[in-house]
């Protein structure tokens, strides 16, 4: 949720972030009105409510007046007039909070449907309208050393560590199982990737995969992004798309100590897309899959310690990706690829030999204040309490990582060479084919 001020004070602020994502603006005006509306019926509500309040206190002395003298005939006309004022008021009193509740709800509801403000610095347009802020690495010319490129998904069955057709005969398409030499790597990367953030202060967190609805709906993914989650009907819960929602609800309904901040969690998790809308793409390998595991860094701090704290989390992805020797460019995301979260979104992509392109491989998110509004969460600033900000980044996406790793550092017998960091993590330096 946004701050109800920003509606009030600078509609069109709303307005022109709508616009550059691409979604409807007249939602605002709907705001607006609904807004208005939610006011104007709490006002009713209160006024009425304190005329009862005033109305009890006159008919208290009465009543007792009426108890000593009941034969006080002045007496008794004034408090049947009282009484009977006083159950009409009391009629109008329950209308006014039930009108009040119904546009408290129709106003919350809407707000629902509104994106994060975005940040007016992010290029505006869809998927392929980013700004390239950086390229690190050169992409190895295997022309000049004498083979062409094998593909992944060729690597991974060649070393006995990537098996789709038994993923597809256990569970169906856009499944796999990571064996032997795959499944270490992943293991290697896992631990890679946590040792890394836990040595810059982050907390491991193992988290539950398996969330309530308002623990996906206050992170922002029962939104535009509803499509691809995983519902479990008969419980009314969802399986989580990333390890970002179950962090961030991990202090819902809390207020946190303004000294203690920032706290920074490092979850990993098995992860659960359904693809909906991808039909066709990446059908080949398991860049695109419906499970996989992914280790993301989560933080919450004040909200104005955010944008440097965003800039913290791409500079530790970097870190990653600098250890893995992998060529990747960074880029600032398009408003209209955002997310309904994320003010301002910075993306790594790798580059993916065989496809002569980059892919996104680990992506930062700032969602400034709209994740802990939903979810209830504030600070402690001195004798006030204020809602707080709240940072997503993934470290290490399991799949497209060794997607990206074995395809880079492929050599022509089909062997792949470990970067020097994951080394001793794998106890080898080289996975030969099997």
């Amino acid at each position: 949720m946004i701050d109800p001020r920003v509606l009030r004070e600078t509609p069109d602020v709303l307005r022109e972030s709508q616009r550059r994502r691409g979604e409807d603006v007249a939602l605002v005006d709907r705001l607006v009105a609904l807004d208005q509306q939610r006011r104007q019926a709490q006002h009713t509500y209160d006024q009425l409510r304190a005329e009862q309040k005033q109305l009890s206190k006159q008919i208290g002395p009465l009543q007792g007046a009426a108890k000593k003298n009941p034969d006080d005939a002045q007496v008794r006309a004034e408090l049947d007039a009282l009484m009977a004022t006083a159950g009409g008021l009391a009629e109008r009193v329950k209308q006014a909070d039930a009108d009040a509740a119904r546009a408290t709800q129709e106003t919350d509801e809407a707000w629902l449907l509104v994106s994060n403000v975005v940040d007016m610095r992010s290029p505006v347009g869809g998927e392929e309208d980013f700004a390239v802020l950086e390229v690190v690495g050169t992409p190895r010319d295997f022309g000049t050393e004498g083979f062409a490129p094998r593909d992944h998904l060729e690597l991974g069955e060649m070393l006995g560590a990537i098996d789709v057709e038994r993923g597809a005969k256990v569970s169906g398409s856009r499944f796999y199982f990571l064996t032997g030499p795959g499944a270490m790597l992943e293991l290697a990367l896992l631990n890679l990737a946590v040792a890394q953030a836990t040595s810059n202060g982050f907390i491991p967190v193992i988290p539950p995969v398996l969330v309530a609805p308002r623990a996906m709906e206050g992170t922002g993914f029962l939104g535009q992004a509803a499509e691809n989650v995983y519902r479990i009907e008969s419980d009314d819960m969802y399986l989580v798309g990333t390890a970002e929602v179950p962090l961030a609800g991990l202090h819902s309904d809390e207020i946190l100590p303004g000294d203690a901040l920032p706290l920074r969690y490092v979850g990993w998790s098995s992860c659960f897309r359904r693809e909906a809308g991808s039909y066709g793409k990446d059908t080949h390998g398991i860049i695109r899959v419906h499970q996989f595991d992914k280790v993301e860094m989560f933080v919450f701090c004040r909200p104005e310690a955010a944008e440097a704290e965003h800039e913290r989390i791409l500079g530790w992805e970097r870190e990653f990706m600098d250890k893995l020797e992998i060529p990747y460019r960074v880029i600032d995301v398009a408003t209209g690829d955002l997310g309904s979260s994320a003010a301002r979104k910075f993306d790594i992509e790798a580059w993916i030999p065989t496809q002569g392109t980059y892919r996104e491989v680990t992506s930062t998110s700032n969602t400034t204040e709209f994740q802990a509004r939903r979810l209830g969460i504030r600070m402690r600033d001195g004798d006030d309490t204020r809602a707080l900000a709240t940072l997503n980044g993934t470290l290490c996406a399991m799949p497209r990582i060794i997607v990206a790793l074995l395809e880079n550092h492929q050599q022509a017998d089909g062997s792949v060479t470990v970067p020097a960091a994951l080394r001793p993590l794998l106890g080898t330096d080289v996975l030969e084919p099997s």
